[in-house]
């Protein structure tokens, strides 16, 4: 078996957990995953903070295909009916439904493992050897342990999930785009109102479409 395809069938298995960290997040995701599942589409994160439901979709691991805007809105109208319907969520809120971007927030588990020879960046919330800060190739990934190589000295530094306060992938700007993401399509002319808008974020490619909504 490939490397590849081993870091496929781990990520294949730690998302099929389904835990988002939140009862909230969760009961969204069982609504949701139907909805992204009939469009090829997976989960890549729930959160809800602040007021704001975001939902963050990708391609399922190898696959080629990005997710377009369509994708996006249609799934916010599908998934708009859901929680009207089924209420989950308390209070006002607002919906957003976004692509991950070129510099993806990792958060889960199965972020990490998908991400096995990338650059990252990660914040810790205490130092280790003195920084709270690691750049590096992260080079290995378990559902509780990360391994980041420094550049410049190649010296390993294993990391604790929980020991994270943040991470994201960093782009290398001049290198090839990831497979599987889709180009960037300006949003039409027209297409935002009071309620509904589409927008996009030039500084991280990333694609999003936000609905306001109240349970």
């Amino acid at each position: 078996m490939t490397i590849e395809r081993a870091h496929e069938r781990q990520v294949e298995k730690m998302d099929t957990q389904h835990d988002f960290g939140s009862a909230v997040a969760n009961k969204v995701a069982a609504l949701l995953t139907p909805i992204a599942e009939a469009l090829g589409l997976s989960i890549y994160d729930i959160d809800y903070s602040g007021g704001t439901l975001r939902v963050v979709l990708d391609t399922p691991p190898g696959q080629p295909a990005g997710v377009s805007l369509d994708d996006l809105s249609l799934v916010t109208r599908q998934l708009g009916r859901e929680l009207d319907h089924s209420d989950p969520v308390p209070g006002r809120y607002t919906l957003e439904v976004t692509s991950p971007g070129l510099e993806r927030t990792l958060r889960r588990p199965e972020h990490y493992a998908r991400e096995i020879g990338k650059t990252v960046n990660i914040r810790l919330h205490a130092p280790v050897n003195g920084s709270r800060r690691l750049l590096g190739q992260l080079v290995e990934a378990t559902p509780s342990v990360i391994t980041v190589r420094d550049a410049d000295t190649l010296v390993d530094t294993e990391v604790a999930l929980v020991d994270i306060e943040r991470a994201r992938t960093v782009f290398e700007w001049g290198a090839a785009e990831k497979p599987g993401k889709a180009p960037k399509k300006p949003a039409p002319k027209g297409a935002t109102s009071k309620k509904k808008s589409v927008s996009e974020h030039p500084e991280t490619n990333e694609t999003s479409h936000t609905e306001a909504s109240a349970s």
